[in-house]
């Protein structure tokens, strides 16, 4: 028997939906256990839908990924945030760098572990090169290209100066978007007397501390969410399903060697963004 119902005038305990966010950013191929805005979109439109929230939590655990999907996954909470007037706080587990901090930033305050790393707020490239390698094992490099720039950083030739600039007048650009997104979303609380955005990070405890405005406190999120919304608040937990690849370590399809394949590829990409912060 529904009571709420029998009794409407009662008054309901107000409920905030959790929305975990876990994993680079950006890795979405079938099996992979990345966060992207496609994979996301369901997700976060049923923790700002479902049962009429509060409020809505992000659980942020991120080493960052593709600055695009950052970027749209961020903006699409903005707009769900707006629509429905409904207040976002995130709450960071081990690491919200780089585009994990930019998922952060979607929300109206961020709250940390004293040990949490913060920040990155910079763009990074990188690859190998391999030209040398192939001189030395006598191995003939043959592209042919219509369009001057398509062989662009190809790692098998010799960097080339203008490459190089190009390269870096790209990553400006992104890093320009990145820092026009934290200054519009964290806004007069950051610090103005020193450059946050070298990718640089923080732990929580550092960067309340030094007072870089890029977090508002140390918090835990159920005590802290208690806090806001008083003990009867209800909680309503959104997370991405395992795929089953993941729950039993294959995947049905025709072309199954590729899709393993991918999925490793994954796993190694994520592995050295997670091994950057020392996890």
């Amino acid at each position: 028997m529904d009571i709420q119902r029998l009794l409407p005038f009662r008054k309901k305990a107000p409920r905030v939906a959790i929305l975990r966010l876990q994993g680079a950013i950006g890795m979405s191929r079938p099996g992979s256990p990345g966060l992207s805005d496609a994979g996301l979109a369901p997700l976060i439109t049923r923790a700002f839908s479902k049962g009429k929230p509060t409020a809505v939590a992000l659980l942020i655990n991120s080493p960052g990924g593709s600055p695009v999907q950052s970027a749209l996954i961020a903006g699409r909470i903005r707009r769900l945030a707006e629509e429905k007037n409904i207040p976002v706080h995130a709450f960071v587990e081990d690491v919200a760098a780089s585009g994990g901090y930019w998922l952060a930033c979607a929300a109206d305050d961020i709250w940390t572990d004293p040990t949490s790393v913060v920040g990155s707020i910079g763009v990074i490239s990188s690859g190998f090169g391999l030209d040398q390698f192939i001189d030395k094992h006598g191995i003939e490099r043959r592209v042919h290209t219509a369009g001057g720039s398509k062989s662009f950083m190809d790692p098998f030739r010799e960097q080339k100066p203008e490459d190089i600039a190009r390269l870096t007048k790209l990553l400006d650009d992104i890093h320009l978007s990145f820092k026009d997104h934290v200054t519009a979303r964290r806004g007069d609380k950051l610090a103005t007397d020193r450059d946050l955005f070298t990718g640089d990070i923080w732990t929580g405890r550092q960067a309340l501390a030094e007072n870089t405005g890029l977090i508002d406190g140390i918090a835990h999120a159920v005590p802290k969410l208690k806090e806001l919304y008083g003990d009867k608040v209800q909680f309503t937990v959104h997370t991405q399903k395992k795929s089953l690849f993941r729950r039993f370590g294959a995947q049905l399809g025709s072309n199954l060697g590729a899709q393993v394949a991918g999925t490793v590829l994954d796993a190694a990409q994520e592995r050295a963004l997670w091994a950057r912060y020392g996890l």
